[in-house]
């Protein structure tokens, strides 16, 4: 379980495509700290088993399913990733619950400066997710934790997106097209089925 709150941006070094998939290599510093063959790192929101760690980088087997759900499949040597570490008993839930399991990707509509370093960003979503966003509900997009702040139709939200999060995560350098993974809160997933049966 991850909190949607990124420690450190990585770089891609290697994405290895393979007969099933692919191996992604994932050059870092802090997440590292404490991580042992097989622990769970989140990259872009996508929860993946570390292996091969070195003292600057680890890899990762990306299961035809992740490649197929999620935007990691897009990713170049050089590209820039989110990166968190799960969360401890003791860990401060600052952000929401983020399970790093991403329901599927959705797409940059707008990016836009509104003053004092803050941005507007406008996402279109799947229909198949529309049900569980509402306004002032979590949504962890490219594993970062964020609120949205308006439903402008059913399947356009907008997302205010301070500095410390423009400075800090691949948003800085995200533009209109970018395909960005998605993970509803699964609270809502759960109401949901629950309401379904009922």
């Amino acid at each position: 379980m991850f909190t949607g709150l990124v420690e450190e941006l990585g770089t891609v070094r290697v994405l290895e495509p393979r007969e099933a998939g692919a191996r992604l290599v994932v050059r870092c510093a802090s997440v590292l700290s404490g991580a042992a063959e097989g622990s769970s790192i989140a990259v872009n929101g996508v929860c993946l088993t570390a292996l091969h760690l070195t003292s600057d980088s680890f890899s990762a087997d990306l299961a035809p399913e992740t490649m197929a759900r999620t935007n990691l499949g897009d990713l170049l040597p050089g590209s820039r990733v989110n990166l968190e570490r799960p969360v401890t008993p003791a860990t401060l839930l600052s952000g929401h619950i983020v399970q790093g399991h991403v329901d599927s990707t959705g797409e940059i509509v707008a990016l836009d400066a509104i003053g004092d370093g803050n941005y507007w960003l406008k996402l279109r979503v799947p229909a198949a997710l529309d049900r569980f966003l509402v306004e002032k509900g979590s949504i962890a997009v490219d594993g970062i934790s964020l609120t949205i702040a308006d439903c402008e139709d059913e399947l356009v939200i907008g997302i205010t997106i301070i500095p410390h999060t423009i400075g800090r995560t691949t948003l800085g350098t995200a533009r209109i097209g970018t395909r960005l993974n998605i993970e509803v809160d699964v609270l809502a997933k759960h109401v949901e089925k629950l309401l379904r049966r009922s």
